[in-house]
């Protein structure tokens, strides 16, 4: 037993070193030894820009003056706004928008954001496809920057920056310092040949290179860039390329985000089960480690956890390793308790990573109790 449990804890231990701190050590060093620059051309193709929305009039107004905003030539943009049963007047103001570039597509029944980019593309006259959602607001170069890595031939998706606003909280600092965490990583995996996912809230893909979605996926920001990776062309991250929404303040906000991403990364093995085979899936290393990999993080500690709590009786070093995760659990409630404390880094860190691992454990049983169903 004692065997066991120590077998558990250190290969837990290994596991989570590897998933936070290996994996993105490892994309640093391999974009350095082997890195590929993408050649940008200031080049200008036809856009249509794509926002699937559901109930949005609280939104779609100022999202159409952002897009009007943008700095690329008018003529070469088209707008289409997929209405995915709305139940407000949000294709009625798309309609009344004054703006020949607009059209709408209005689905009276809820048919899920994957049949309607499927429909939204399959309409679409532009050379280039731009992906955003009705709640963020682009930077007037975005578009610009994005289709820049297009001029790139080996290049077929690229991926805008998400920055977020009005970090107030102690939740929302942690998990503004989490997203920085990511894009460095997906920076590095870019610069040493394709990121894994794109940020949904802005993305440029090559009309051609998009397949159509199963029906009811979750994650179009991630099986659409590896469907392109699939055909031979990479995905890379622009940085200059920015997006602006605002982060959930506090975790019952956040909650249902979460969920539908954590459980879209279950449901990507059902849609697309070729993305776990190495022959298959050129990105197949990355995939694993970057996605699949941080779906076991809350069951490695879990792991390290219970191991520790028996072997803390025959060794003090495994009775440290409790106490230290103990406290580490304790930052959670005394963080409500006394707010003050979300001032210290390591306090806003403790209660991000702790609701970003609840929300992991959540979406596992949610998955295997609806399979993704209903969530959109």
């Amino acid at each position: 037993m004692t065997t066991m449990a120590l077998l558990l804890c250190r290969v837990s231990f290994w596991l989570l070193f590897y998933i936070f701190v290996g994996y993105p050590l490892l994309m640093w060093l391999w974009a350095r030894v082997a890195q590929r620059p993408v050649r940008k051309q200031p080049i200008l193709p036809t856009v249509s820009i794509i926002i699937v929305v559901r109930d949005g009039v609280r939104h779609i107004r100022a999202k159409l003056k952002n897009l009007r905003a943008l700095d690329y030539p008018p003529e070469y943009i088209e707008i289409i706004v997929a209405c995915d049963g709305c139940k407000d007047r949000t294709a009625a103001l798309v309609r009344h928008a004054h703006d020949a570039r607009v059209r709408v597509l209005e689905f009276p029944v809820s048919r899920g954001k994957a049949l309607c980019l499927n429909d939204a593309v399959s309409t679409a006259r532009g050379e280039v496809l731009l992906m955003t959602d009705v709640q963020h607001k682009l930077s007037p170069l975005a578009l610009r920057e994005l289709v820049g890595n297009l001029g790139d031939p080996r290049v077929g998706a690229v991926s805008g920056s998400l920055e977020l606003e009005n970090v107030s909280s102690t939740f929302a600092h942690g998990v503004n310092a989490y997203w920085r965490y990511e894009k460095f990583l997906r920076h590095q995996e870019s610069c040493g040949g394709s990121t894994i996912g794109v940020c949904a809230a802005l993305y440029a893909v090559r009309t051609e290179l998009f397949k159509p979605l199963p029906p009811d996926t979750l994650l179009d920001d991630v099986l659409v860039p590896m469907d392109v990776a699939a055909s031979g062309r990479r995905v890379v991250f622009e940085p200059r390329a920015v997006v602006w929404g605002e982060t959930a303040q506090a975790p019952v906000e956040e909650q249902p985000r979460r969920l539908r991403a954590m459980v879209g990364c279950f449901q990507l093995m059902d849609v697309a089960p070729w993305l776990l085979s190495p022959s298959r899936n050129p990105l197949w290393f990355q995939f694993v480690s970057h996605k699949l990999l941080r779906l076991l993080a809350p069951w490695l500690l879990l792991g390290i956890l219970l191991s520790s709590a028996y072997l803390a009786r025959h060794h003090m070093a495994y009775g440290a390793v409790l106490v230290v995760l103990l406290l580490c659990i304790g930052v959670v409630p005394m963080e409500r308790a006394q707010p003050n404390a979300g001032r210290w880094l390591p306090v806003r860190l403790m209660v991000a990573f702790f609701y970003l691992n609840l929300y992991a454990v959540q979406a596992s049983i949610a998955y295997a109790r609806s399979r993704g169903e209903h969530l959109w």
